[in-house]
């Protein structure tokens, strides 16, 4: 599996430069068109009517004429140095952004492969290569493959702790195994999600897909949603306590609709914010068994 690049990355593969020759004509047109402002500014401002013939040209007035020329010649060859100058930067900024980029599949490659080990220890380490290949990821389009490969482990099918026959010690056992790991995915998201959005590791604004996901516990408390889609639509909540408390909703789309609570806890007390679509049932129903609201929340009577 390799990270989906975005259009606008995509369409920088071929780096497109306008020809030298076309930047060399506009840039001295707008050097002449600029120079000419002036020159009209300067000439109002003085009050000048008109310029005083001269029917010799003495030796201090070809000099100033030489300086002019030389003047002229060395502005072109700025100019000319300014534009190469700039291609070359440009060139130089491409290159590093494709080769951040190709060291970014390639750790990616890794860790998705580490994700989908059968060792728990090693999906264990492919979890937090994907959290911090995130962190590190050249542009947002990347770091949200990364997120969504996180969410996508979140939705894989899951048989929660509720759902194990009791004498079957070989299921409980993976069980427990990808229980470790799916708790320390919504970790590391909660971590992320703690951040200012001006902080150069946080995850707010970007889409959070748990779709149809199985939650058996886990600490998303003191997190903030502000800005992206997050999905919690069909999501299971079975066993264990999920915390949203002290959770803010402010400026996301936080879709709670058709979400089943059998046998967890959710806990929203303190969220604050508007309440997200789905979770507040309809005015006079009761609140589904397990499900915290914060006063302010909670169905008012018909």
């Amino acid at each position: 599996m390799t990270p989906r690049l975005p259009r606008r990355q995509t369409e920088r593969r071929g780096l497109r430069l306008w020809p030298v020759g076309t930047v060399l004509l506009l840039t001295f047109t707008t050097a002449v068109l600029v120079a000419a402002a002036v020159f009209y500014a300067g000439w109002d401002l003085l009050g000048a009517r008109g310029l005083k013939p001269e029917r010799r040209i003495d030796s201090q007035t070809l000099f100033d004429l030489v300086k002019l020329a030389f003047g002229v010649v060395a502005g072109a060859a700025a100019l000319v140095a300014l534009v190469v100058a700039y291609r070359r930067q440009r060139v130089d900024e491409d290159g590093a952004l494709r080769e951040a980029t190709r060291l970014h599949t390639e750790r990616f490659t890794t860790a998705v492969s580490q994700l989908g080990n059968d060792s728990r220890a090693v999906r264990l380490g492919g979890a937090h290569a994907l959290a911090g290949l995130a962190d590190d990821a050249p542009t947002r389009e990347l770091r949200q493959t990364c997120i969504d490969v996180l969410c996508a482990y979140l939705r894989l099918p899951y048989t929660a702790e509720t759902d194990l026959q009791a004498d079957d010690a070989a299921a409980r056992q993976t069980y427990l195994s990808l229980r470790v790991v799916r708790h320390t995915i919504i970790r590391l998201i909660r971590d992320r999600l703690r951040l200012e959005p001006e902080h150069a590791h946080s995850w707010q604004g970007h889409d959070l897909n748990f779709t149809g996901a199985t939650f058996d516990g886990g600490d998303l408390s003191a997190t903030a949603f502000s800005g992206g889609t997050v999905d919690f639509s069909g999501t299971r909540f079975s066993g264990g306590t999920v915390d949203f408390s002290g959770t803010r909703f402010s400026g996301a789309t936080v879709d709670f609709s058709g979400a089943a609570f059998s046998g967890g806890t959710v806990d929203l007390s303190g969220a604050q914010g508007v309440a997200p679509s789905g979770l507040v049932p309809a005015a006079g129903s009761p609140l589904p068994t397990g499900l915290i609201l914060p006063a302010a929340w909670q169905p008012t009577g018909p």
